[in-house]
């Protein structure tokens, strides 16, 4: 269920418009957002109710004003179901090639949000346990003695890459 409403999400040019938007530069308002679609103010809200409920965009109050941010974590359930399995290391290695020729660069605050089925002991667990945290946190396993006022690190795990050329 939860991936089929990503999906009819996505289905519209105008809600991916959106999600570009946000991917520049996160933390708009609806008065800004409005500047990238062709349609009334309440048309970009309904477009933004979607996309909230998907769970692709999560907002903050911030005093009158409603700031709406990219949430990249339904688009990675996604890619993990229906695309990684498949193209994997090919496209990863396209993604970056694209990303590093045209010379983007990320927006400088995300706000993710993902609901978990889990107890607050095991999400801690899976926080603090070096044994844990390589899975998600992209190889690194987290070093600290957890004590008040203590210092936590995730040091870069060593990676090797060989490369061949095509005979």
């Amino acid at each position: 269920m939860e991936q089929e409403l990503v999906f009819k999400a996505l289905a519209d040019e105008h809600r991916r418009t959106l999600l570009d938007a946000l991917f520049k530069e996160d933390g708009q308002t609806l008065s800004e957002l409005c500047s990238y679609l062709p349609m009334t103010r309440y048309g970009v809200m309904k477009h933004l109710g979607i996309l909230e409920e998907a769970g692709l965009i999560t907002s903050e109050k911030v005093g009158r004003e409603k700031h709406h941010y990219l949430n990249a974590v339904p688009l990675q359930q996604v890619y993990e179901r229906w695309v990684s399995k498949y193209t994997r290391p090919w496209a990863h290695s396209l993604v970056n090639l694209k990303t590093h020729v045209e010379g983007r660069q990320m927006a400088s605050k995300h706000i993710q949000q993902i609901f978990n089925r889990a107890t607050p002991q095991v999400v801690w667990n899976a926080l603090t346990e070096a044994e844990h945290t390589p899975h998600y946190y992209f190889g690194s396993a987290v070093v600290s003695d957890w004590e008040v006022g203590s210092e936590y690190e995730y040091p870069q795990p060593m990676v090797t890459c060989t490369l061949s050329m095509p005979k």
